[in-house]
Order: C-alpha cells, then structure tokens, then sequence
C-alpha cells in the first residue's frame, strides 16, 4: 500500500513486532479499515499524508479487518473506520469514523514527541535527584515554551504537590481546558488533592484515632482519617470510614461520604475494590 518507512501493513503474524514492540518506541496508529469502506478510503490518504509528515514521530499501521477479522474482535472494533493509538504496548487513545486533518492532529498531539519532551526529562530527573524546587523552574520555563502541551502541566502539578503547593497545583490544573481537566490522570490528580487539603487541616492520625477511640461516631474525625488512608493507600479502610459516615448521616459536610467515594473510584479506575464498594454505596442509595 505503501514504501514508506513509516507505513506498515499488519496482521496477526506482525502485529506483536509492528504495533506493540514498536509502540514503546514511539506512538503506533492503528487503522482498522475494509476496501467496502467509504469512509475509510477517504481517510486513508490522510492519514498517510500527517505519517510523511511528522517523519517517523508516529507509525501508521494498516490493518485489513476482513482479512484480520480475529485482532478486530479482539480490539473490540465494530465500526469502520477505527482508530486506535499504541503506546508502550496499550491503547491510549481511540476514534471511529471519517475524521478531518484538524482533527487528527489533535488526536495525535499529546503523543507526539516535542523538543520541551527532553526538557521534561530532565527535569524529572532533576527532582528524583532531590532538586524539586531547580526541576520546577525547568517545568516552568517549558510551560510558556509550550502552553498548550498538556503533559508539562501534568508533571509540574505532581512535583508541586510533591513540595506541599497544594494551592498552586490545583490553580494550575483548573485553569486547563475542561475535557483536558476531564482526562483520567488530571481527575486523578485533582481528586489525591482534595484528600491532602482535608489532611491538611486535620490533627493528626495519632489524635484521631483516639478520637475514633473514645467515640465510634465523630464523623469528622472519621472523615479525617479515611484521608489519611487514601494518601497512605489504605483505601479499603478509607472507604469503609466514608461508608459509615454515609450510613450515619448524609447531610455531614453535604454528603461528604458519598463525595469521598467517588473521588477514591476515580482515582483507583478499574480496581476491583471499586466495583465491590460501589456495590456498597448504592445499597445505602437506594
């Protein structure tokens, strides 16, 4: 279909070499098309034409679902054209249908490496080498280079949570565009602060527990310590805290326990104590 080394066809002989070894080297886009497809031919030349254009920065792989009908089903493709985009070795991103240049390009975007990237880096480096306050100036400094390069906001919000600027962070992360914001690792963040402000404020552990001790029910205490919990990874005893806040009182801090839950759900994705306690809250729902 194409000489270009930046195009490759793929099947189920390849796809382990061509998609997902490659994918941890630079960002794999998969094309599930099918020569029926109208809309496919017509994204097709797209397509190719960004692969040429971004010079190896991304691989465009073809993959024939008629001919590769079992790697379609397995990737749970039911349209066509489908788009999905391969990054050490895991889909990351997905769109279906005919899409415009615009369009793809900001698909594309947030994987593609950018010069700031190395900065970035080091950077990073920089802070696991105990130099938070020289990495975050670093951080700064790409982030007016590139404003609109989400994954520099990402990394300065983590190390200046790391630095206790709680204040900052979250500032940092509510002034991005809301579905950028709406992105699964800026929830997570945002939802890991709301637990260290309420850690924050609170007394500390040792002085509720004996709280706790001396009454079973100070739900403020309670909720103090299933902040605790979260940020020390002890989320099946945070929320079991935040389940009996919610079975005691819903109105504490306009339903502080159910808000705690979600915000622990959101930050646990698709670990099965999620399903197991969101099976819990919704008894006490409903």
């Amino acid at each position: 279909m194409s000489d270009s080394p930046y195009i490759v066809t793929v099947s189920t002989e390849n796809f382990a070499l061509e998609v997902l070894e490659k994918s941890h080297e630079v960002p794999v886009l998969v094309d599930f098309w099918a020569a029926w497809c109208a809309p496919c031919q017509m994204l097709m030349p797209v397509l190719q034409q960004l692969a040429e254009e971004f010079g190896g920065k991304f691989i465009l792989a073809k993959l024939n679902s008629d001919e590769q009908q079992k790697l379609a089903m397995e990737y749970g493709v039911r349209s066509l054209p489908t788009l999905k985009l391969f990054r050490h070795g895991e889909v990351v991103n997905e769109m279906m249908g005919a899409q415009s240049e615009p369009a793809l390009r900001d698909f594309l975007s947030p994987y593609i490496e950018r010069p700031v990237d190395s900065i970035r880096q080091q950077a990073m480096l920089q802070a696991e080498n105990g130099d938070c306050t020289g990495a975050i100036a670093q951080l700064r400094a790409a982030q007016e280079a590139e404003p609109d390069y989400y994954p520099i906001q990402q990394d300065l919000a983590k190390l200046l949570i790391d630095e206790g600027q709680y204040g900052e962070a979250e500032q940092l992360i509510r002034k991005l565009p809301a579905n950028i914001q709406a992105q699964d690792e800026f929830s997570r963040i945002l939802s890991r602060l709301s637990f260290m402000r309420i850690v924050e404020a609170a007394p500390t552990l040792d002085e509720l527990e004996a709280r706790i001790t001396r009454n079973t029910d100070d739900l403020a205490a309670l909720y103090q310590r299933s902040a605790y919990r979260v940020l020390q990874a002890s989320y099946a005893g945070a929320m079991d805290d935040l389940l009996q806040i919610m079975c005691q009182d819903r109105s504490f801090q306009e339903d502080a326990g159910r808000k705690g839950l979600l915000a622990i759900f959101e930050l646990l994705g698709d670990d099965p104590l999620v399903s197991r306690y969101r099976s819990k809250m919704s008894s006490l729902l409903y």
